[in-house]
Parts: C-alpha cells; structure tokens; sequence
C-alpha cells in the first residue's frame, strides 16, 4: 500500500509539473531567489513589458518569434533555470496558440551583454567634446583667427578697388554727397574683431564689436586706418550716408584708410573728395 502511494504521489507531482508553462516556472524561479521583475529586466536589458509578457504566455505582444525564445532563454540564465528546457517549452507552447510561423528562430540570438553596452557616460563626454568643438569654431569664425593671425605674411590688404568701376555704368541714386570733413561711423552688423590706429601706428580703438554697436573715428586723428578679417560685417557712413564696403566678404584687410577723405577718394579715384561731381551714395538714418 505504501508503495502505491508514493507512486500515486509521484504521478500527481509530474501532473502539476506538466500544467506549469514556462512562464510559470520562469516566474517561481524569480520569486524563490527574492527578484523582482525590475531586477531581471535591468540584468538583462529586455523591456519589462516583455517579460511580463513571456510570464503571463501572452506571446502576441511580443515582437516575434525569435526574440520571444531569446527573451525566455535568457530570462532563464538568470534565475538559474536551464535555458535549453525554457526554450523548448516555449516553442512548443507558442506552436500551440498559432505562433509558429512567427519568425524563423536564429539559434545564435541574445539579448545584448551589458558588459558590451557603452557606459552613458562616454555618450554624454561625446556630446560635450562635439559641443565644444562647435563653440570653439564659431568663435574663430567670428574673429577670423583673432587679432595675431591677421598680420600674417599671406592676409595682405584687400581692397575693393573695383568699387569705383561698377558704378560706373550704373545709375546714380539721389542724394547728396558727402563732405571729406565729415563724420565716418563704423556699424557693426555682425559680431566683428577691428583695430583703428594711425600713420604713426598708435592704436586708436581695438576690441570685438557687438551687433548694433557704433565706432565713430576721431575727426583729428591722422590718416586713421582699419586692420579687419570681416569687413563685410560693418557698415561705413559718412554723415549719415552709406559708403561702399571696405573690402570683399572674409577677406582681411589693413592700412585702409577710414577718414571721410580717404573713404571718398578711394570711391573717387582721380577725382577731389570734395568734387560735387563726386559719386554719390544712399544716405540713411544713423542708429542712435
């Protein structure tokens, strides 16, 4: 009688076994070592909805075939379960509810090794070293190199010397024309490095210009000239009136005169800069 109840015993036992799914077993093997779901989706970097989606055989929210058995294998991994009896189990079970031409399984598949993931750390430095290589060529962009690079052998003056000759042909706009004693006001449109000295050399006025911000020359300097690696980035007025650029876009220039007489003469080459023949220019409102 003993014996037939130790075997009655046993058959119940592989009965019980037999009802457990993989995901039953999966999820005993996790609580028995204390793990929350949390626990084994961070080890194994699978989305938690994922496992608790193998737990609960609910295998049409999984994203396929193939990932469904790696996802349980490695579950298994690690609470200690045999990778190969879950990985059976679930094929059979996933056979069973018209699953089984999910995806064609890839017996090399699994989940990422957090061991062979980057540390974010080294994502966050990389952006760091990018956002600091963009800042610092705008910096450079904006000041050309700074002041010491522009007195390069190869950054000779570059002056518009064709200014003259393509208003030649074209139409004159109204308005008077400006005094060689005027007043020259330097505008700067963009954020601009300059240097202003005079024939001796001794330097007048030297900083980055901000947008907006005015530079008006000294009427009593002598010969005052201008060292620049933006000139298209400033606007030159005489009185109030607009005057050519002082040289092409990004091209450094230096001993440019910037007096109203030089400015005009250099508009009016072989002509007085008080000539009333003299080309005249736009006038416009000065900033305040």
């Amino acid at each position: 009688m003993a014996e037939d109840n130790d075997a009655q015993a046993t058959e119940q036992e592989n009965a019980e076994l037999s009802l457990l799914s993989a995901g039953d077993m999966l999820r005993e093997a996790r609580e028995q070592k204390n793990l929350a779901l949390e626990d084994v989706a961070k080890t194994t970097r699978i989305q938690q909805r994922h496992l608790e989606a193998i737990e609960t055989g609910d295998y049409s929210a999984l994203p396929g075939r193939t990932y469904a058995i790696g996802f349980a294998k490695s579950y298994a991994r690690t609470v200690g379960l045999s990778e190969v009896t879950i990985g059976a189990m679930l094929r059979e079970e996933m056979d069973d509810q018209g699953h089984s031409a999910f995806e064609p399984e890839m017996s090399d598949y699994a989940p990422a090794n957090p061991s062979n993931v980057p540390p974010r750390y080294l994502a966050w430095a990389a952006g760091g070293i990018a956002i600091l290589l963009l800042a610092g060529f705008l910096f450079w962009r904006s000041t050309v190199l700074g002041p010491d690079d522009l007195m390069d052998e190869g950054s000779e003056t570059q002056l518009a010397d064709n200014d003259a000759d393509t208003m030649d042909g074209a139409a004159k706009p109204a308005g008077p024309s400006p005094d060689a004693g005027g007043t020259v006001i330097l505008t700067a449109t963009e954020a601009v490095w300059l240097r202003i000295y005079d024939e001796d050399g001794e330097r007048l006025f030297e900083k980055e210009m901000a947008v907006g911000e005015q530079y008006t020359v000294p009427a009593d300097a002598r010969n005052p000239q201008i060292l620049t690696g933006r000139p298209n980035a400033l606007t030159v007025t005489i009185d109030g009136a607009v005057v050519p650029p002082l040289g092409e876009a990004d091209r450094t220039i230096k001993d440019v005169g910037v007096s109203a007489a030089a400015l005009l003469a250099r508009n009016n080459p072989g002509g007085s800069a008080a000539n009333p023949d003299a080309q005249p220019v736009q006038a416009v409102n000065e900033a305040p």
